[in-house]
């Protein structure tokens, strides 16, 4: 992480926490851990089209699937990703 560029914005409802990369880091961010100490904390992942297929990969077929099922499955794409809503295309 780049200290100096990362901030941090608190309102009454809401908390933002603008990370920014280090120039020698390169790469998407695939996930997070957040909480209130360091035993207790929570993942999220960031919205890629690799997590969303790996999530509906796993939620839709456990691991007890057939070869032939894994390779038959849809491709996800994501479009676009905004506060409100989510737009996926499935094929």
């Amino acid at each position: 992480l780049l200290s100096p560029e990362s901030s941090v914005s608190v309102s009454a409802h809401n908390a933002v926490v603008g990370l920014a990369k280090a120039p020698g880091s390169a790469g998407l961010w695939e996930k997070f851990s957040f909480g209130l100490d360091p035993s207790a904390l929570q993942e999220r992942w960031f919205v890629s089209e690799e997590s969303v297929d790996g999530f509906l990969g796993t939620a839709f077929c456990p691991s007890s699937c057939s070869q032939s099922a894994v390779e038959s499955q849809a491709l996800i794409e994501v479009l676009d990703v905004s506060e409100d809503r989510i737009q996926i295309r499935v094929q």
